[in-house]
């Protein structure tokens, strides 16, 4: 496996996670022409459906100049039968330099040890999704300008949820705090759980998450009104806020079940931030991979 691939967040040292924040908000104001070396290519290899994440990476790698080919499993060789593996060394033997991959398999990574080109996860399953939480991160970072005791509260589909496992991980790397919310059968209540309402009033970010749908087995036993009434962002739970606070959300967003319509772009609301951080953030990831230094000219 390359070394410079980025599977989880718990595979970077409190120092690269801060380089890679750096980077990207160096890619906001002083290094905004920085390109890779001509002919770069990177394939984006995504085998469920994607909008922010897909896009903002090809966003990203365009802005940094590679040559770019969005892969669709769809009239590939996958309908034939090939394995994930060669798939990804069919790219890695015909020329690209990198892959980007998605993939409904809980660490996929695991069987592509061999791959020798640097692999950026864009999601695995319910495991892992390390540029959403260095955006999320990025988001925090910019209304704070610390993460020393930060408190987040991570509330809807949490068993489901990639996001949660990444933030909870990187908040207690950097001295924040991180507690989860939301029905009792997509939740373990252990010590880091606490009722919706309290995890609102407690929270300095108020992340909602979206209704994983196409993980679950059973359909939903409540209507989107009943959801948002006892476990999402209403307009009177938003008033129980800290006045600081900010509402985050990974997306997509399904207005009306886990947060009202009318707070998706309200004042608290920084759920456009990142996506516009996701850019940033993935320009930085891209140009680790390809073994660049951290800019040492700008601070965070």
């Amino acid at each position: 496996m390359n070394q410079n691939s980025l599977l989880r967040i718990s595979d970077l040292t409190k120092e690269e996670l801060l380089d890679i924040l750096n980077d990207a908000h160096a890619f906001s104001c002083s290094h905004r022409d920085w390109q890779l070396p001509d002919r770069t290519l990177i394939a984006n290899l995504f085998f469920e459906p994607s909008t922010r994440t897909h896009y903002s990476f090809a966003s990203a790698e365009l802005q940094l100049g590679a040559r770019v080919e969005d892969f669709s499993a769809a009239g590939s060789s996958v309908e034939k039968g090939e394995t994930l593996y060669d798939t990804v060394k069919t790219f890695e033997s015909i020329g690209y330099n990198a892959v980007v991959i998605r993939h409904s398999k809980d660490e996929y990574f695991k069987e592509l040890e061999n791959i020798n080109i640097p692999i950026l996860n864009a999601g695995d399953g319910c495991g892992n999704h390390p540029t959403q939480c260095l955006l999320d991160l990025l988001t925090i970072y910019q209304e704070f300008k610390t993460f020393e005791n930060i408190k987040v509260a991570v509330i809807g589909d949490v068993t489901h949820s990639r996001v949660a496992n990444s933030i909870k991980e990187a908040m207690a790397m950097l001295g924040g705090e991180t507690r989860f919310s939301g029905p009792d059968e997509w939740i373990h209540k252990d010590e880091s759980y606490m009722p919706v309402d309290e995890a609102v009033k407690w929270a300095d970010v108020v992340m909602m998450l979206r209704i994983q749908h196409e993980r679950h087995k059973e359909t939903m036993a409540m209507s989107k009104e009943e959801y948002l009434e006892r476990y999402g962002l209403t307009k009177k739970r938003a008033e129980m806020m800290k006045p600081h606070a900010i509402i985050m959300h990974p997306a997509p967003v399904n207005r009306g079940v886990e947060i009202d319509n009318d707070l998706v772009e309200c004042e608290k609301s920084r759920i456009f931030k990142q996506m516009e951080n996701g850019v940033l953030v993935r320009k930085a990831v891209v140009k680790r991979a390809f073994g660049f230094a951290p800019f040492k000219d700008v601070k965070l």
